[in-house]
C-alpha cells in the first residue's frame, strides 16, 4: 500500500517545478520519483522526456501509471488545469496516497478539487507555493492545508521541502498566496505599462527620477527590467492564476474586474514576447 513502505513521489506535469523538485528530492533520499505530462509522447514533449531520463525519473504512459503506488502524487499543471486534473485523478487514486496541488488555483478551486480527491479515499493536500521556484528551488515557501497538512509536512520536509502547515481547512492557503498575488502581479503589470508608455513618449528618465523621490529605496529602472523579464517569461502561467484569483474575489462578494485586467495584462506581455522570440 502507498506509504506503507520508503517515499515515492509522481509528478503530474513535468516543467520547470516538477524537475526542479524532482532532482533535489532524489538527491536528498526519495526512493523514486516517475512522472507523467501531457506533452510526453509528441514532439515538443521530448525535451521534457529527455529532462526526466538524465534526471532518473521514470515516465509514464498516463498519469494513472506513473502515480500508481505512490506514496504523493504532486499535481504541477497549470491553475486553468488544476481542478481537471483532480477530476480526473480521483477515479485512479487508492487510499494511503496524498494528492499534493502546488497549482495556484482560487480556494473554492483548491476545495472542489479536495472534494473529488477525498471521494476516492485519498487525502488531498493544498499547497501554496508562495515565491518563483527555480532560484530557491526545493527550499521555497509553501503554506500547507488540509487534515493531512502536518503530517505530509513532516515526512516531505524531511526530504528538505520548506512546507508550513496553515490550517486544516481547505482554500486558506490559496487565499493566503492569491491576495499577496494581486499585489506582486499587479505591480509586475503596472511597471510594465508605465515603463512601455515611458519609453513611447520618451519620457523614461524624469518619471522615474520622480518615482524614486518617493521611494527612495527603489531602483525603478532596475524594477522595470526585471519585471518585464518576470512578465514575458511566466505572463501566461501568471494570467492563469490572476484568473483564479478573480475567482476568489467574486466568490467573496467583490469585485474582480482588477485582477482580470491583471490578467490581460500578463498575457499581453507574455505573447509580446512570444512574438519577438
Amino acid at each position: 500500500m502507498a506509504g506503507s513502505g520508503p517515499a515515492t513521489i509522481a509528478f503530474i506535469g513535468f516543467g520547470e517545478v516538477g524537475q526542479t523538485f524532482a532532482r533535489e528530492l532524489l538527491a536528498n533520499g526519495v526512493a523514486g520519483i516517475r512522472a507523467y505530462d501531457l506533452l510526453f509522447g509528441t514532439e515538443p514533449g521530448r525535451r521534457l522526456e529527455q529532462a526526466a531520463r538524465q534526471l532518473g525519473v521514470g515516465l509514464g504512459a498516463s498519469a494513472a501509471e506513473a502515480c500508481a503506488g505512490a506514496s504523493f502524487v504532486v499535481s504541477a499543471v497549470t491553475a486553468d488545469r488544476a481542478e481537471a486534473v483532480a477530476n480526473e485523478a480521483a477515479s485512479w487514486l487508492r487510499p494511503g496516497q496524498i494528492f499534493v496541488d502546488v497549482n495556484s488555483a482560487a480556494p473554492t478551486t483548491k476545495q472542489r478539487a479536495a472534494r473529488a480527491v477525498e471521494a476516492s479515499g485519498a487525502d488531498y493536500l493544498e499547497a501554496a507555493v508562495m515565491a518563483p521556484v527555480l532560484k530557491p528551488g526545493l527550499k521555497v515557501a509553501i503554506l500547507a492545508g488540509g487534515p493531512k497538512a502536518q503530517a505530509a509536512a513532516a515526512t516531505l520536509n524531511g526530504f528538505g521541502m520548506n512546507l508550513t502547515p496553515v490550517s486544516e481547512a481547505f482554500g486558506r492557503a490559496s487565499a493566503m498566496k492569491l491576495c499577496r498575488s494581486i499585489v506582486i502581479k499587479g505591480l509586475e503589470a503596472l511597471m510594465v505599462d508605465c515603463a512601455t508608455a515611458c519609453a513611447a513618449w520618451d519620457v523614461t528618465g524624469p518619471v522615474f527620477a520622480s518615482l524614486h523621490a518617493t521611494f527612495p529605496s527603489i531602483d525603478f529602472h532596475r524594477l522595470a527590467a526585471d519585471m518585464r523579464e518576470r512578465v514575458a517569461t511566466h505572463g501566461v502561467r501568471r494570467a492563469a492564476e490572476m484568473r483564479e484569483a478573480a475567482e476568489m474575489l467574486a466568490a467573496a462578494g467583490l469585485e474582480p474586474g482588477l485582477a482580470k485586467a491583471v490578467a490581460d495584462a500578463q498575457q499581453r506581455g507574455a505573447r509580446a514576447r512570444t512574438a519577438g522570440a
